[in-house]
């Protein structure tokens, strides 16, 4: 059977690892913020952000020492 005929199921909630909320502190989105999955415990270093227009902008951690659940990202360009 082909995965169109048979598509795999959608990964539940509780299997996806921690999040943090990426802050965006400039940039075309600024003010903005988003969901991110931490990788190797911690904030990814670099995050590609959808914009409403269909757009998407690449954001970079701010700072390598960050704590809590919320990190500052600044913007690098439009990908």
């Amino acid at each position: 059977m082909s995965d169109f005929e048979n598509p795999p199921e959608a990964t539940p909630a509780d299997e996806i690892g921690p999040i943090v909320t990426a802050m965006l502190k400039d940039g075309p989105l600024e003010g903005s913020s988003i969901e991110a999955e931490v990788v190797e415990g911690r904030p990814p270093k670099t995050i590609d952000v959808p914009a409403d227009d269909g757009s998407t902008y690449r954001y970079c951690l701010a700072g390598w020492v960050q704590s809590g659940r919320s990190a500052m990202y600044t913007f690098l360009y439009r990908v």
